[in-house]
């Protein structure tokens, strides 16, 4: 946990969030992600379960978390259980969580070690009606391995095949699909250590460096500062910046090649996610600074349109017809090209194909009901892009905002993407 402490208000607030949302006499329990086997005896470090951190702010492999409000018992209404740090243990792997740091960081006034789980479990079960168990449901999912909840799920049918099994996902989407304050304010932190990465490349990029020396940058950047990537970084060169995820981030940045930035920095598990596009050598050329304010003059208009209730589908409508304009403005398209835009097919799509955001927090690709209007606290990326493989550069700018019933807010707003800014600051570090 590289991370500062984080008051355990936040995650006894989430919970009770949860508990309000769940029928009478309903359970949930939640499961830490399995630790991924890389080759021979080696493994991954542990990616926390989103979920299993924003309920608890737990972070250790195999915690498991059930809550139980209408319990009979007060002691069986919120209880995590750990892996019991033994002295062996702790030798192999180091210092693990006592129950009494579990509950400073959760707010659990109940922890017990993995061996109590099956008989706590069958006590619950015996008196709870409808069970609510935990899957990954992003609808952008490739779910290929089986993961920890998936194997509860099944064990648990097994065992108890006369109860009601209900999702816990739907409910989990639609609270976290709205940041607290709290929340806000850590992705603020992995905002502002972003745009501390983002401001030494501005120093460091040159003709002949290379797209892994700017990545090596980066990451010193982030882990200096406590974060870390969020995402595997995209540093792609000339038409690299045509692959959309491109991460072999191994070619040379060549004197007139524009360097496409899609990099973030994660702070406590909240990530932030950024996108600029630079010039090497540190001096637009006339047809990359018409592109890149085009896409500038898109995403700023894309912003002042993410308002409450507008819905995704809409705004991503909204902002392919202005980019539609703008190639025309290019030579990119012919108004009778535009004529024969469509939602289905859009005329644009040659050059700009994909999404215009997402919803950002916990995961990079956040969770959200996918037919819900913005709503106040949504914090969404507003990333359109042109792309020319055929001239052998693209350009795609992101910022991150949060929705708010006066409007949205840029949480990016103070981080270099005027021709101007990028210019100057680029001159002065050389």
């Amino acid at each position: 946990m590289r991370h500062l402490p984080i008051s355990s208000d936040l995650f006894v607030e989430n919970r009770a969030k949860l508990a309000k949302m769940l029928p009478p006499n309903s359970l949930a329990i939640v499961h830490a992600n399995d630790v991924l086997p890389t080759n021979a005896d080696g493994s991954l470090k542990i990616c926390p379960n989103t979920d299993l951190f924003y309920l608890s702010g737990v972070e250790q492999e195999e915690s498991i978390l059930l809550i139980y409000p209408d319990a009979f018992e007060p002691k069986h209404r919120e209880i995590l259980f750990l892996r019991e740090p033994t002295e062996l243990l702790q030798i192999w792997e180091g210092q693990k969580l006592t129950q009494e740091a579990a509950t400073a960081a959760s707010g659990v006034t109940t922890v017990k070690w993995l061996k109590d789980f099956p008989q706590v479990l069958r006590d619950c079960m015996l008196g709870a009606d409808q069970v609510f168990l935990n899957r990954n449901e992003h609808r952008r999912a490739a779910a290929v391995v089986q993961t920890r909840d998936d194997r509860f799920l099944l064990e648990c049918q097994q065992q108890y095949p006369l109860h009601t099994y209900r999702r816990l996902a739907p409910l989990l989407h639609q609270l976290r699909a709205v940041k607290s304050g709290p929340e806000v304010d850590l992705i603020r932190e992995a905002v502002s250590i972003t745009k501390k990465g983002f401001e030494r490349l501005l120093k460091f990029v040159k003709p002949g460096v290379t797209e892994h020396q700017v990545e090596a940058e980066l990451a010193h950047e982030f882990i200096s500062n406590r974060g870390g990537f969020a995402y595997t970084p995209i540093v792609a060169s000339g038409k690299n910046a045509c692959g959309l995820h491109y991460i072999d981030n191994d070619q040379v940045c060549n004197d007139g090649d524009m360097l496409l930035l899609d990099v973030g920095s994660n702070y406590a598990n909240y990530n932030a996610d950024m996108t600029r596009t630079i010039p090497v050598n540190g001096k637009f050329t006339e047809r990359q600074r018409d592109v890149y304010n085009a896409v500038l003059r898109t995403m700023r208009a894309s912003i002042e349109g993410a308002v409450v209730g507008k819905l995704h589908r809409d705004w991503q409508h909204e902002a392919q017809e202005m980019i539609n304009e703008e190639l025309v403005g290019l030579g990119l398209l012919t108004k009778e090209d535009v004529a024969k835009h469509t939602r289905d097919q859009p005329a644009c799509k040659k050059y700009f194909m994909h999404g215009l955001g997402h919803p950002l927090g916990l995961d990079v690709h956040d969770v959200a009901p996918v037919d819900a209007p913005f709503a106040p606290g949504w914090v969404l990326t507003v990333e359109p892009g042109i792309y020319l493989p055929d001239e052998g550069f693209a350009v795609r700018l992101e910022n991150d905002i949060l929705v708010t019933e006066n409007g949205p807010v840029d949480l990016m707003a103070d981080i270099p993407v005027e021709v101007e800014e990028i210019e100057a600051l680029m001159a002065a570090g050389k």
